[in-house]
């Protein structure tokens, strides 16, 4: 297995933040040396971020941003009070998009669909710098 940490600036907003080609870099670089199939792994080593795999650039990232308004509001009564006001929903965002994926290389490409991403989605406007795990196993 060989690991790389990839620095992530998400600035001050919400962010669903496109890593595909930042994935296929590394890929590329790893599956050379390894015959080309094996799995690419990341992980989000942060309290308050996650990994998704949808489309994006025609509105879904947008979407998925205002759906977990609604389902996490800002304003509810979060236990979680440090922070800005309503960041314990950040916490509790990883409970639903896990800060975590893994997807399988075959022949040095990511078997990803015609219209599926890579994202880091990050909530926690107090954190303008994230980091991502990319992990190669070879098959």
């Amino acid at each position: 297995m060989r690991s790389e940490l990839i620095d992530v600036g998400t600035g001050s907003r919400e962010v669903v933040f496109d890593l595909t080609s930042k994935c296929e870099q590394f890929v590329a670089a790893e599956a050379h040396q390894a015959q080309g199939d094996g799995l690419l792994h990341l992980f989000v080593p942060h309290a308050t971020a996650g990994i998704a795999i949808l489309e994006t650039g025609a509105g879904s990232d947008t979407d998925l941003l205002a759906v977990l308004e609604e389902l996490l509001p800002r304003d509810f009564h979060w236990q979680h009070r440090h922070g800005s006001p309503g960041h314990g929903r950040d916490h509790v965002l990883p409970a639903l998009i896990p800060p975590y994926a893994s997807l399988p290389v075959i022949g040095g490409r990511l078997m990803l669909g015609t219209w599926q991403s890579i994202c880091l989605v990050d909530t926690n406007v107090d954190n303008p710098q994230r980091h991502v795990r990319l992990s190669w196993l070879p098959s």
